[in-house]
């Protein structure tokens, strides 16, 4: 992909303006009762070779952690893109993956570029990741779906991996059309100086980092009570720590578009 299909936005860009096509917590594995209408899944795709992207990280780490009044609640993951690798400093969270994955919703919204900071919003709207106005009211007119009733079982098969045995309910209808549920394992907390490229000098803070990303499994023709399980093995990274670090699973369909989402905290002693 060529590099005039890349762009760095700052706030005001003619971008943020809204492009649509048309949590539930758990401990030691008992999932809290879902509400009748489930979380919000924003997800941002930013890097930190790109000299706007750090503001955007601000604004969701404050999204995630509850600073907003919202109607509904969110879910926040993370993804750093690798594009922006050769302006002189090599993302560590940078993966050639997450860059598929916003390729995807670029072909999906229908847009013409791919740029850092994006956000797009159940897999349906986008918008520039530091425009808070704009996001915000992306949010609020979202479509919302039941969460589904996963619980999880975490398991330890050696000091390098993680694999997690989730068994529930879609609480949503599936036609022969089928859906893909995907599981995320993402980390907050972290802390990096970037001596080198356009962030040059700046101590740079990023949370609900995606580490890890999984499918779970693919169904079709199913009702919204039937249950469904899965298993999932994430190979872990060194200095892997539990207690920083969730796991997000999500229902999507063909065009990319979220239709349930839901939430879990690792146990600290995993």
């Amino acid at each position: 992909m060529g590099r005039r299909l890349f762009a760095c936005f700052r706030r005001g860009s003619s971008s943020s303006s809204r492009n649509e096509v048309h949590a539930n917590g758990k401990t030691n594995g008992t999932v809290v009762e879902a509400s009748a209408e489930g979380p919000v899944l924003v997800e941002l795709f930013s890097s930190q070779g790109c000299v706007t992207s750090p503001a955007a990280e601000l604004l969701l780490s404050r999204l995630g952690r509850g600073d907003f009044q919202l109607d509904a609640p969110v879910i926040v993951l993370a993804y750093h893109v690798d594009y922006w690798d050769y302006m002189g400093w090599k993302d560590p969270y940078g993966s050639s993956l997450s860059t598929v994955r916003q390729k995807a919703y670029v072909e999906a919204l229908r847009l013409d570029t791919m740029f850092t900071p994006q956000v797009v919003v159940q897999g349906r709207a986008q918008c520039v990741g530091n425009d808070e106005d704009t996001l915000l009211s992306t949010i609020a007119g979202a479509p919302r779906f039941p969460a589904p009733t996963f619980q999880a079982n975490f398991q330890r098969p050696t000091s390098e991996s993680l694999q997690v045995t989730l068994t529930g309910a879609l609480r949503s209808k599936v036609d022969n059309n089928g859906v893909n549920i995907m599981v995320a394992l993402y980390e907050s907390g972290l802390v990096n100086d970037c001596p080198a490229g356009e962030n040059k000098g700046k101590v740079l803070s990023n949370d609900f980092v995606v580490r890890k990303l999984e499918k779970l499994c693919t169904v079709k023709d199913i009702s919204a009570k039937k249950t469904v399980s899965g298993t999932v093995t994430f190979t872990l990274w060194d200095g892997f720590n539990s207690s920083k670090c969730s796991l997000a699973v999500f229902i999507q369909n063909n065009s990319y578009q979220i239709l349930g989402s839901q939430n879990f905290q690792l146990p600290n002693d995993i």
